[in-house]
This record gives structure tokens, C-alpha cells and sequence, in this order.
């Protein structure tokens, strides 16, 4: 017959379960049989008491654990903010070497050196980054790729001696103005400024090649310069230029005086707003005034330069459909003399023949008219001298000639052969100015001057 065995085991506490298993098999275990015939087993375990201080070395380390997992967690956003203000500084250098590679008038010597030592200092902050959360992610390696491209485009960019472009363009400056003396000796007289006392137009200089226009761009082949033929107080030596590379006129230069011009060194910029946008590159500034053709109404426009305001004033008569053989929507021609402002056009009534207008500067309207018998369409351009329309044509790709008159005083007509050098062939701008009895050409992206000599005999 079967007996029941009753094994009976001492509970055993939590604690046991922190004692190492061969301090278990270290205990002594017997057995034995009860009064009423039960086995009974005895454990004697060799340590029953609770290990609090294990339990309080490993509260500390959890306890630790956790603040350095906050420190290392504090550090990763610490470490973020500072990459996403380094990567927002690499942006900013990218976008001034763009600038130094696009725009050879925004550097000077000190942007070169700036740059080498902030992308230095870039790449040491980009490697104390690194080194902290001790790993290689590729945003790093993309990050020395782009210091490396960078450094290397502004070493480029210094090896070119553009570094000393400022230098340069003084001493460019300097040589032009030697030069410009050196033609002003060879000059046929001493101009007498304001003086109409004379029969007209005698001889015209070589020309005087000042240089290529502001934006250093050969395509820029419609355009103007010169100075104000009225300026006013504190703007005497003021200089403008306009150009673009279709006859369209969308904004202007003004320089203070030749040296800022020779140096491309504007002090104002007036881009045209839309809807007062121009064509045709035959303007001027008079009177601190641009006057230009604009395109929609088909009118004549100025904007003031020192207000910046626009006005128009339609002329019935005048057609958009006769220009000169140079350029195609010149319709309108302004010019200024000893005697004030002058615009020239054709009409459907005078057959494409140019009509010269006198305009009242105070109403902007047109003071009085003259009708001329020379085909606007065979004429290479126009301007007014003491109250003479002179217009020219192309004699062969070197040679211009003034080649007929109009005399507004006398009504009188004259056919010339004045020829003059041309640096290029063709020219979209072309004003006489009575500040100093100079002719100021636009020739296909240079800029050109003459000396005008008059017949006092």
C-alpha cells in the first residue's frame, strides 16, 4: 500500500532569490519518517537574511544610469540646435562664394581672407561635433565635402588675382583718366561752354573708348550714358547708364561723379516699376529727370530722380512704326541743347520723315514742332546743338558721317560729310552735351565720347 508523502519546504522569502545558486547547494538537506508514517524532508538554508545592501548598490546604479542617459540626452539637443546654426553659417558662406563666383563687384580683398578663416573654424566645430557623439554619421561627411568644395573654390577664385580687383580698377581708373588727357591735348580747341555763336558743326574727335558698360557684359548691346545736360545744384559731375540685352528699358544707373563710373560704383539704382517699363534707348537725363519711351500707352515718359515720380504725355501723331537703321523701336529720340529738350519721331503725315518737337519742360507737352526731309528709316541716329538736328549715317563698318541738318532758327536744311571713327559698327544711343560740348555714344556695349569742334568763322 502506498503512503502519502508530505514534503514539507520552509516558504521561502524573496530574498532568497538574490543568494548565488552555490550558496543553495552549500545547505543541508535530510529526511526522516513522522510519528503518523509521513516522510519529512528538512532544507537548512546557510543564509536566509535580505541583502539590502546589494539592493541599495543597485538602486545607485540605475539612479546613475538615468541621469547620464538625461545628460547624454540634454547633450544630443544641445548638439542639434548647434549643428542647425552651423549648417545655417554653411548655407550663408555657400551663398557668398556663389556671390564672389557670379559678381566680380561684390568682393574685395578681405572677403577672400574671412572666408578661409571661417571655414576653418567651421571644420573645427564640425569635428568637436563629431568627436562628442562619438560616431560617423554621412551628414558629416557631407559636411567636410562642402568645406573641402568651398575652400577650394575660394582659393580659385583668390589664385585669379581677383582679390585685388578693387586695386585694379583704381589704377584702371588712373590709366583711363591719363589717357583721357592725352586725347583732350590732341583736342582741337578749348570748348566755349554755352556759346552758339558759330555756323554749326565743323569736325568731330576720335573717339575716346572709356570702357565696357557696368554689368561687364558684351551682350548688353542697347544702351545709354552720359551726363545730366541740366543738373542741378550739388549733381554736376553726375554720370547715368542704362542697358540691357534687348531694346527693352528696365532700369538706371546714376554714378556721382567719372571715377565712381569707372568704377561701377553706382549710388543709386532705379529699376522701373511694372506697367512704366520703356524700349528703345534713345533717353537722356536733363534736369535730373530720365526722359524715355515708354511702352504701354505708347508715349513719352520721365521719372524724376529725386521724387522717383512718373509722368506720361501721349503724342497723337507719332508712330510706332519708323526707327532708326541701327535698332528697331526707337521711335522716340530725346535730346537736349543750349536751347532746352527736344524729341524726334516720325509720323504717318510726314511720310517716315523725322519731326522734331520742342518740349515745354514745365507742362511736358509739346511746345512747338518741325517738319524735317530726312527719312528717319536711312539714318543711323539724331541729336540736337544749339538748336540744330544733326543726323548721321554709316558710311562702312569703321566710319559714321554727319550727313544733314536742320536749323530750327532759320528752318534751314544742309547736307554734311562729316565723318567721324566708330569702335564698333552699330550704336543705339547717341546725345550732344551742352555742359560740355561732347558727343556721348552707346557702341555695342562700350562706352564712347567725342569732342565736337564748331565753326566760329
Amino acid at each position: 500500500m502506498m503512503l502519502p508523502i508530505l514534503l514539507l519546504l520552509p516558504v521561502l522569502s524573496p530574498a532568497l532569490a538574490w543568494i548565488p545558486l552555490e550558496d543553495w547547494e552549500s545547505g543541508n538537506v535530510t529526511s526522516s519518517v513522522g510519528e503518523s508514517g509521513q516522510c519529512v524532508c528538512h532544507v537548512y538554508l546557510p543564509d536566509t537574511s535580505f541583502p539590502a545592501d546589494r539592493v541599495q548598490n543597485m538602486q545607485q546604479v540605475s539612479k546613475d544610469l538615468i541621469l547620464e542617459v538625461e545628460i547624454q540626452m540634454n547633450k544630443m539637443v544641445s548638439y542639434e540646435g548647434k549643428l542647425e546654426v552651423y549648417l545655417k553659417e554653411l548655407t550663408d558662406m555657400t551663398i557668398r562664394v556663389a556671390v564672389l563666383e557670379s559678381n566680380p563687384d561684390n568682393y574685395i580683398k578681405l572677403d577672400f581672407e574671412l572666408l578661409k578663416v571661417e571655414l576653418r573654424e567651421f571644420e573645427v566645430l564640425v569635428t568637436q561635433l563629431k568627436n562628442s557623439l562619438n560616431t560617423s554619421s554621412p551628414l558629416f561627411d557631407s559636411l567636410y565635402i562642402e568645406i573641402r568644395n568651398m575652400t577650394l573654390i575660394v582659393d580659385q577664385l583668390e589664385s585669379y588675382d581677383k582679390s585685388n580687383l578693387e586695386v585694379i580698377r583704381i589704377e584702371f581708373g588712373k590709366l583711363q583718366k591719363k589717357l583721357e588727357e592725352c586725347q583732350k591735348d590732341q583736342a582741337f580747341v578749348t570748348p566755349d561752354i554755352g556759346n552758339c555763336n558759330h555756323t554749326g558743326i565743323m569736325d568731330i574727335s576720335k573717339p575716346m573708348v572709356v570702357q565696357m558698360n557696368a554689368h561687364l557684359n558684351s551682350g548688353f548691346q542697347f544702351g545709354g550714358w552720359g551726363k545730366d545736360s541740366k543738373p542741378v545744384r550739388g549733381y554736376e559731375s553726375m554720370y547715368w547708364y542704362g542697358a540691357y540685352s534687348s531694346p527693352s528699358v528696365h532700369d538706371f544707373y546714376l554714378y556721382s561723379n567719372y571715377d565712381k563710373l569707372l568704377l561701377r560704383s553706382a549710388f543709386k539704382h532705379h529699376d522701373l516699376p511694372s506697367g512704366w517699363e520703356g524700349t528703345g534707348n534713345n533717353y537722356i537725363v536733363h534736369g535730373n529727370t530720365i526722359y524715355y519711351q515708354h511702352n504701354t500707352p505708347f508715349s513719352m515718359s520721365k521719372l524724376n530722380l529725386t521724387s522717383s515720380k512718373f509722368d506720361y504725355r501721349v503724342i497723337p501723331e507719332a508712330s510706332e512704326r519708323f526707327s532708326y537703321s541701327y535698332s528697331d523701336h526707337q521711335n522716340m529720340d530725346f535730346a537736349a541743347d543750349e536751347n532746352g529738350l527736344w524729341v524726334m519721331y516720325a509720323s504717318e503725315e510726314s511720310k517716315g520723315r523725322i519731326v522734331l518737337a520742342k518740349i515745354d519742360e514745365k507742362s511736358f507737352g509739346i511746345a512747338d514742332q518741325w517738319k524735317t526731309g530726312v527719312y528717319k528709316q536711312l539714318a543711323g541716329n539724331a541729336f540736337m546743338a544749339c538748336g540744330v538736328m544733326y543726323a548721321t549715317r554709316s558710311v562702312d563698318l569703321n566710319t559714321e558721317e554727319i550727313y544733314y541738318s536742320y536749323n530750327t532758327r532759320t528752318r534751314e536744311e544742309k547736307h554734311h560729310n562729316i565723318r567721324f571713327q566708330k569702335f564698333q559698327e552699330k550704336y543705339t544711343n547717341l546725345d550732344y552735351n551742352p555742359t560740355d560740348q561732347k558727343l556721348y555714344m552707346y557702341n555695342s556695349g562700350y562706352y564712347v565720347s567725342y569732342n565736337v569742334k564748331f565753326n566760329k568763322n
